[in-house]
């Protein structure tokens, strides 16, 4: 990696008494909240399942294939390797969710074989705006997590984090979607600016680069926070964990139609297309206010 030194690091305040964390919060799931408080709480209160679709299951399979990329000898980090990783990737994340053999009829042998394709068509675009033989990622996949407003726990997965030899960090965040349109770019780097706080918070620097790399279009899209930026950041975060905080005392989260419409699992329990919702839930199963999943969102299925 290369990089200019990290003008915008500052000690972080003094540290404060052990914090007594009692919520928590990914970035998927805040995001989920801002597009629309009644999806927030099917996946985050209700924790109703979604089948996966094919372009999730892509994205998984193209963030596992990029992880493992690493793994190989720095010469040996060539598009026919990874077109190579391609199939045993998607039979282990096969065998680790089985639920992903359900994507196509079963004996569909072409239709999976085009699946495959599509992804290695990506790798493409991967290899397109980087050279990975130049590059030694100090983590993949990484989850980390700060503390913020004394007890809310906030958390992610890294697709990547690079530190350059003067203590420069860069995150990387690869999309496998189309780029860049401004509903989903704003999502994009509303989660990278998670990453970035979340850094900031444990390290004490603010990463010089948030990187966003869009494999179908073969695009970069570089954005460079600063600590005042990060600091506005954190009270929205704090901000918004009052709102589900008060949705979920008063049980109240209203649908917010929107483009977005097109791609929700949940039509059919949603009043905005003449769905009911279920009942909400009672106490005594779980807390409504911990992040629902035991990890949050897994590379690439939100893509």
């Amino acid at each position: 990696m290369t990089a200019e030194p990290v003008i915008d690091a500052q000690p972080l305040p003094p540290a404060a008494e052990p914090p007594s964390v009692r919520a928590s919060l990914s970035p998927s799931r805040a995001a989920d909240f801002k597009t629309c408080p009644l999806l927030y709480r099917f996946r985050s209160i209700d924790r109703l399942p979604e089948r996966p679709t094919v372009e999730q299951a892509r994205g998984t399979l193209v963030h596992a294939v990029l992880e493992r990329l690493f793994d190989l000898p720095a010469a040996a980090r060539t598009p026919r390797s990874a077109g190579d990783l391609v199939s045993p990737q998607w039979d282990r994340l096969v065998a680790e969710q089985p639920e992903l053999a359900t994507l196509f009829a079963e004996g569909d042998a072409t239709a999976q074989a085009d699946f495959l394709r599509s992804a290695a068509s990506l790798l493409e675009g991967y290899f397109a705006v980087e050279d990975p033989r130049r590059l030694e990622p100090a983590e993949r996949e990484a989850l980390i997590s700060a503390v913020v407003d004394g007890e809310l726990l906030i958390r992610g997965y890294l697709d990547r984090l690079d530190v350059a030899p003067d203590g420069a960090l860069r995150v990387v965040d690869y999309k496998t979607g189309g780029a860049p349109r401004e509903a989903f770019e704003a999502r994009a780097l509303f989660q990278l600016k998670f990453y970035a706080l979340v850094l900031w918070r444990t390290r004490g620097v603010v990463p010089r680069v948030l990187r966003l790399l869009y494999l179908k279009d073969a695009e970069v899209c570089d954005y460079a926070p600063d600590a005042e930026e990060l600091l506005r950041f954190e009270r929205t975060v704090v901000a918004l964990w009052q709102a589900i905080e008060q949705a979920t005392a008063r049980q109240d989260f209203r649908p917010r139609p929107s483009r977005l419409c097109d791609w929700c699992s949940h039509q059919a329990r949603c009043p905005s297309f003449g769905g009911t919702p279920p009942p909400f839930p009672v106490a005594g199963g779980g807390d409504p206010l911990t992040d629902a999943r035991s990890r949050p969102a897994a590379p690439g299925a939100d893509e």
